[in-house]
Order: structure tokens, then sequence, then C-alpha cells
């Protein structure tokens, strides 16, 4: 779906709603009569139910593999558990949107919303279910609404929170999971597995099919009503963490600038790290060809019992001004007399800010 598509549905969504409602019976197990959010909120996105395909049986591919038909710029969704690291490539997410998979032994969702650049991963292990996940064809603020197939409850996936049906008002337990140039992660996972191309779908991998999407001049300007918070240009991207309640978005604009950011929420070290050399998927027909907006990691700053303070190093690289070592983007000490240590990850996302700002509306920005 281009994106002069997309903007011709989402202005029919008055239509779109009907023709949902009408297909409700005949397509749905869904409760309805259980939901946490307005029915009329929930708009058509195009597709039909499962219109786009999760990928329920992912096959991998090495480093050495991917390095084929992957550029140093392209990015990649990192997901690591138990030793196991494994890189998601925008170039097939954007695709499928929904990766039911399991990483060193623990079930998770992988999950991307190409409109709202939301690249996130969940528990699938839910009280005493484990669930997979699909495309419910709707979308809400622009963003995915996805299903669980146990009870086809709606989730909204900028959140994990399901809307509608039996599971309303519960929400997934998010994973940490990190956008790296395919560049970086090599580097860091010279040993990983990566997403293959091979999913059993014939699909043109490799080329956005939201080209100029993600642009100040993109279709998202006249939709939805989305663009009251004007503290940031609608398509800033941010890196967006909430600890507790308190939901914090750092601009992109500014992280360029400082490189590092050496902050606390809630009590909590944390520090946001940047750097250049990432792709954006959203920009030219080719994702390996869009421009660089850069990546960023957040992390605890503590060790053990130590805070750690950051500055900027090399490029990618990052210097704490206790002892010297240096850090690379994913939060490994790489060199130094911390060399072998880790940050501890957060659960965070790259976010376009018009979508943070719809569902965070009480964020606070920090530049």
């Amino acid at each position: 779906m281009g994106a002069a598509t997309f903007l011709a549905l989402a202005l029919s969504a008055p239509a779109a709603v009907a023709a949902q409602e009408e297909a409700r019976d005949e397509e749905w197990r869904t409760d309805f009569t259980r939901h946490t959010v307005p029915l009329e909120e929930i708009v058509s996105g195009g597709p039909p139910k499962d219109g786009i395909p999760a990928l329920d049986d992912p096959r991998f591919v090495s480093v050495e593999q991917a390095d084929e038909w992957l550029d140093d710029r392209e990015p990649v969704l990192v997901v690591e558990h138990g030793g196991d690291a494994r890189a998601y490539p925008y170039q097939i997410l954007i695709y499928h949107e929904i990766v039911n998979d399991v990483v060193g032994g623990r079930p998770l969702a992988v999950t991307y919303c190409p409109l709202c650049n939301t690249a996130l991963v969940f528990e699938r292990r839910h009280d005493d279910r484990l669930l997979d996940f699909g495309t419910t064809g709707r979308l809400r603020h622009s963003d995915l609404v996805m299903y669980d197939r146990a009870t086809e409850s709606w989730w909204q996936q900028a959140t994990g929170e399901a809307i509608v049906g039996e599971l309303a008002g519960d929400r997934l337990t998010p994973y940490p999971a990190q956008t790296l140039s395919w560049r970086a992660f090599r580097r860091a996972h010279p040993d990983a597995r990566v997403l293959s191309r091979r999913t059993g779908h014939v699909r043109p991998y490799g080329r956005n099919p939201y080209q100029g999407y993600d642009t100040r001049r993109g279709p998202i300007q006249s939709l939805f009503g989305l663009l009251a918070d004007d503290r940031l240009p609608a398509m800033e991207r941010v890196a967006a963490v909430t600890l507790g309640e308190t939901p914090v978005a750092y601009p992109f604009s500014s992280l360029e600038e400082s490189l590092v950011v050496n902050d606390e929420i809630q009590g909590t070290p944390v520090v946001v790290f940047w750097a250049p050399g990432t792709a954006s998927a959203l920009d030219r027909g080719l994702v390996a060809e869009g421009r660089d907006v850069g990546a960023s990691g957040v992390f605890r700053r503590s060790l053990g019992d130590r805070v750690l303070s950051f500055e900027a190093a090399a490029p990618g690289f990052f210097r704490d001004r206790d002892t010297g070592s240096t850090w690379d983007l994913t939060g490994r000490a790489v060199e130094g007399p911390l060399s072998g240590q880790r940050l501890s990850p957060l659960p965070h996302g790259d976010y376009l800010w018009f979508a943070w700002a719809a569902f965070k509306p009480d964020t606070d920005v920090r530049r």
C-alpha cells in the first residue's frame, strides 16, 4: 500500500467503519461488547483480516548469507535472549508486520507498524496462554491493530493493550529490542541469525511500498487530527520510553547534536545513545537508499552499585567518564576496564512523534 493509497483509505474512514461493522459477525469471533476505546476510532486500513500475513514459522540465515542482500545502512530490529541474537530486517517486516517467534526459548511477538514506525517486541505468554498474533486489517490512530488467535481480541500495537474482546484492558509485557543499521548489528553479532527472505510469500523485499511517507510532505499531515501536539514536527523521530507512569521522548534532532543524554526517570538513572548511519525504511523506493535518520539505544546507566556518566567518543561509540571504558550503541563495553560488561536495555522505540503523542499525550519531551 503506497502513501497515496493509504491517504485515500484513511479519508474514507466513515465508509470503512460501516463496512467493517457489517462484516464483524461473519469474520470474527471477537466479543465486540467489550472494548476500552470507542469502536468508531478503529478504521479499515485496506487489507482484510490477515491480508498482511504474519510469519509463524520464520526461517533464519547466517550473517554471512544475509550480507549478500542487506546494505550497510539498512535498518534491522535486534532481539536477544539467552545468548540468541536475531535481526529482523525492516525490508521484510514492512510486508508482514508480525513475526511469531521463539528467541532463546522465549516466545516473542516481533511487530512493526510502518505507518507509525513502531518496531516493538512483546512477550507472547500472557497469563496462562501462549498467544499467536495476526493482523486485523484495521488501524487506530494510524497504528496497527493486531489480534490474538486464541480469543480474537484486538490489540493496539503501539501500546500492547487489548482494546476489544475478551481480553480488553489487558496488556502485553514489552521486551527490549533495538533498531540498528545492518553494519552495526553485523559488527556486534557476527555469529547471529537473520530473518530469511524465504518466507513462503512472494513480496518485493527491499522495496519500500510507502515511498515518501515519513517526509514533512507525507500524507499523515492531513489525517485524523493527530497533529494537535505541535511541540515537535509530526514526522520527527523520537527515542521514546516509559518508566512507571512517566512517558519520555527524546527528539532525534536534539540527540543528533548531543549524541548522549545522561538522565533520570522516576529515580532511575538512564542514558540515551544516538548514532548516525541507519537509513529510513519509509523514504526512498529502495529501503537501502533511504536518508540517514540514525538510531538510538536507551539503557539503565547503573552497573552494580555504580552509576556511570557518559560522553560521545568516536562516531557510534561512547565513553564513560568514570573508568574511560568505550561502549557501543548496543550498550556493550568494547574497550577499557569494563570491557565485556553490558548496560541493561530498557524497552523503547524510535517512534514518529505524531504516533507517540497520540497514545502518550502527557509525554515529557526532553531536549
